[in-house]
């Protein structure tokens, strides 16, 4: 039974890895911020899955000192850990540069490149004495284009893909996979926290076309997890019908 740790776990497309990897017997360390969404996503996976076993872990991957002590003193049951799900991540604001939030820059890159960077450091010396290590970054497809008003946010995603390349190097000697997965649109909180809690706002951006969801990408994991030894998915990009880059929609489709 492999064990899988899951950043931004709380909703999304965390959640849904999450609710995908319990029906195929993972164990789970769910971690993000909100520990009332994961006592629920734990409490809704042992209704469906009542032998599954889980861990919670309320984290900020911004705070690398809180990060890697979290991770140090899991219950030792807990630290046979062969899976990083690095799916922690947001925008903020879509504004031209030149006129941008330097808060919302601040906690972009913080979480998106930062958060990832400290987790996966604190995961690492586990991840070194699994028998079948695997790292999953969810990246997008603001990580391969930059597309008007993304600038920061495109920026961040670019590092996610530039990092998931060199984990790829520097991990080769101690046999850890390190794939990317890379989305477009996905209908999830994403927007609505782009957007500050402007919910109508968020809705519009996927109004006209059917937007991939959480369990499309958790789909998507569990198959790349399910390569056997000797394969690895270095990345994927995957996009709604209706998309064919980040800003040609069609959305009467």
């Amino acid at each position: 039974m492999r064990t899988v740790l899951i950043t931004g776990a709380s909703s999304g497309i965390g959640a849904a890895c999450a609710e995908t990897l319990a029906a195929e017997n993972y164990r789970l360390i769910l971690c993000a911020r909100r520990e009332d969404r994961l006592d629920a996503l734990k409490l809704t996976i042992l209704r469906k899955y009542p032998t599954c076993e889980i861990h919670i872990m309320v984290l900020d991957v911004r705070d690398y000192e809180k990060t890697a002590s979290a991770i140090e003193n899991l219950p030792n049951a807990w630290k046979n850990i062969d899976i990083l799900i690095n799916n922690a991540g947001l925008s903020q604001g879509l504004d031209p540069i030149q006129d941008g939030d330097i808060g919302d820059w601040d906690r972009m890159i913080d979480t998106n490149v930062k958060g990832l960077l400290y987790v996966t450091k604190s995961v690492s010396p586990l991840l070194k004495k699994s028998k079948m290590p695997h790292i999953i970054n969810i990246g997008s497809i603001a990580g391969k284009e930059v597309y008007p008003n993304g600038n920061v946010y495109c920026a961040t995603k670019h590092a996610v893909d530039a990092l998931n390349k060199a984990m790829r190097i520097d991990l080769l000697p101690f046999g850890i996979k390190v794939t990317a997965v890379n989305p477009g649109m996905v209908e999830t909180e994403f927007s609505e926290v782009r957007f500050k809690g402007d919910t109508d706002k968020a809705k519009s951006v996927y109004m006209g076309l059917t937007p991939l969801n959480g369990f499309d990408i958790a789909e998507i994991v569990s198959f790349v997890l399910s390569r056997p030894a000797h394969v690895n998915i270095n990345e994927l990009l995957v996009m709604p019908t209706a998309q064919a880059s980040g800003t040609i929609i069609n959305r009467n489709c």
